[in-house]
């Protein structure tokens, strides 16, 4: 089992890739304060270390679970990421910015679908947005995910980042 350093926490998160869903503790440093964004920061590994690992396997039938004690992940092969319900971190923006607008979405995720709203400029479109942005982190609110393949499978989240140019994006 993995000691964490002395400058080191763990966060309870959900990370999804193409193929598979996992909830886990991610091996962070102490003083990040806002786990939600860590992806965003300069301080984002270029793999995730991961510890008490449990995951769905979608690229098999049926889903195959999987746990493991310790785990990496290259950064880029995230698609989603947010902490595990219900923990929450404060919002990323400011409420009271003007000329902003949400514009609901509907985001695919490997064999899940996000269903939320994104914050973008109030003379935009979601495609301008992503078009002008260049950033590979976009942060989605107010979210409710599922998984056609797994009804059962539904919950909420207050925010979660998203690799824009792995997902696939409508609008309602």
């Amino acid at each position: 089992m993995y000691t964490l350093a002395s400058d080191e926490k763990t966060a309870l998160v959900m990370i999804y890739t193409q193929t598979a869903m996992l909830r886990c503790e991610a091996v962070v440093k102490s003083a990040l304060t806002r786990v939600s964004t860590w992806l965003r920061t300069q301080g984002a590994p270029e793999y995730l270390h991961l510890v008490n690992v449990q995951m769905l396997v979608f690229s098999v039938s049926p889903v195959k679970p999987c746990q493991y004690a310790e785990f990496y992940l290259p950064t880029q092969q995230v698609i989603a990421f947010h902490l595990a319900p219900p923990a929450a971190d404060p919002l990323d923006y400011d409420q009271h910015e003007i000329n902003r607008i949400m514009q609901p979405v509907m985001l695919h995720v490997g064999t899940f679908i996000f269903r939320g709203i994104v914050r973008i400029a109030g003379n935009s479109t979601v495609g301008g947005q992503l078009e002008a942005a260049h950033s590979p982190w976009i942060s989605i609110y107010d979210i409710a995910v599922s998984n056609p393949n797994m009804p059962t499978l539904q919950y909420q989240v207050p925010m979660a980042l998203f690799s824009p140019t792995k997902v696939l994006i409508g609008m309602p």
